[in-house]
């Protein structure tokens, strides 16, 4: 079968971080003897046909090189408020669509598209009758909080053959906001990447892996930080807009010297940092998923998240080894002393740890989406 996964975010190179979790993916569909390609955008004007891990990825041109920004920076949302973002959109979504029809192009009766968050890559799927579309998480958000992205997202998702999201918190916004009530049917997370993860030692304290963006709310972590007693250091890994302002808080909250900025890292530094985690602090709101939050589990850390987080309340509760509260200083704070004392989270921590990896090995998932492939090639032969 050949599969051409199409999308914005797609590792440039190996251990890029943009798009990483689709990756194992790929691969391990590789692995069961498929023909997997990629089509992504190119990164301001690098261009061109590579392989990485033995999979051919295709980066296709959509605007002039100094305007080619939207792709792997997270910055999607904003291509749709302004002039030059829409221009730079469309044109991505041309290129796109071009890229995986050429993919396409003789190839066996079995081919099919794997789109990868509905903006832009689910508008851009030249036959949508065989395609899988996958939401992630921000691109279901969008259709929760703008008319207009309802309205056409809709339309995307009406038209293809498969809707697949990576939780069920996903799959209600979708038959909520789009009438596609058979995504609760196809809930699969994207797999984790096969890495040596240790379980944890402890002994580093709390930590954070996010994006640091407003979503993330890592503010709310500092703060409640600041409201405990003792010195507990947090690790936090990540970069984005909100280092600046974030650097500025924890200063003024006093927390310089327990606050460690790790900058983003690759999973096998990630990884290695896990394994001598105490807990996670995972603050953030509306999450699709919360793979970070999946990866501690992994490592048998504990996990505090908010009520209003989305798809990781889903993800803690799922097996256990995590803690839900207010999105507050005082309960998140509460929550950290509690978990870095308590023998009994801990064991669910690992015990949920466990039936994670089993859940997200890449072999599992890709034989998964090998079903709601051949089930995308029945409809669209019908």
């Amino acid at each position: 079968m050949r599969v051409v996964f199409l999308t914005h975010n797609y590792p440039r190179f190996s251990g890029d971080l943009p798009g990483a979790f689709l990756h194992p993916l790929a691969v391990a569909l590789h692995a069961r003897g498929h023909d997997v390609r990629v089509v992504v955008p190119s990164d301001h004007g690098r261009d061109g046909r590579d392989a990485l891990d033995g999979v051919p990825v295709r980066r296709v041109r959509y605007a002039k090189a100094e305007h080619e920004q939207f792709a792997y920076t997270g910055r999607m949302a904003e291509a749709v408020r302004s002039p030059r973002g829409l221009l730079a959109l469309a044109g991505m979504v041309r290129a796109l669509r071009n890229g995986a029809a050429a993919e396409l192009s003789g190839g066996p009766g079995d081919s099919v598209v794997h789109a990868h968050w509905w903006l832009p890559a689910g508008l851009a799927t030249p036959d949508p009758a065989r395609t899988v579309l996958t939401l992630h998480g921000t691109d279901a958000r969008l259709l929760e909080r703008s008319r207009l992205a309802r309205w056409l997202g809709g339309w995307v998702l009406r038209r293809v053959a498969v809707v697949s999201v990576v939780s069920d918190h996903i799959a209600g916004a979708v038959a909520r906001t789009t009438g596609r009530p058979d995504a609760v049917s196809h809930v699969m997370p994207m797999p984790v990447a096969v890495l040596e993860r240790p379980w944890t030692s402890g002994g580093s304290g709390a930590i954070m892996v996010a994006r640091l963006t407003a979503q993330k709310r890592v503010d709310l972590a500092l703060r409640a930080l600041a409201r405990i007693p003792s010195r507990i250091p947090l690790t936090i890994v990540g970069d984005g807009p909100e280092l600046g302002s974030l650097r500025a808080i924890a200063a003024r909250l006093g927390l310089s010297e327990r606050v460690r900025w790790e900058g983003a890292q690759p999973p096998s530094e990630v990884a290695n940092l896990l394994a001598r985690a105490d807990v996670m602090l995972f603050t953030a709101i509306g999450e699709g998923l919360g793979l970070a939050a999946v990866e501690a589990l992994m490592a048998g850390v504990p996990v505090i998240v908010c009520r209003d987080g989305g798809g990781v309340v889903e993800t803690v509760t799922r097996w256990g080894g995590g803690t839900v509260v207010e999105p507050t200083e005082e309960a998140v704070g509460a929550a950290l002393l509690d978990a870095l004392q308590s023998a009994e989270l801990k064991a669910a921590a690992r015990a949920a740890g466990s039936r994670w990896r089993e859940r997200l090995n890449p072999a599992r998932v890709a034989e998964t989406f090998e079903r709601w492939y051949h089930e995308a090639l029945d409809t669209g032969r019908s």
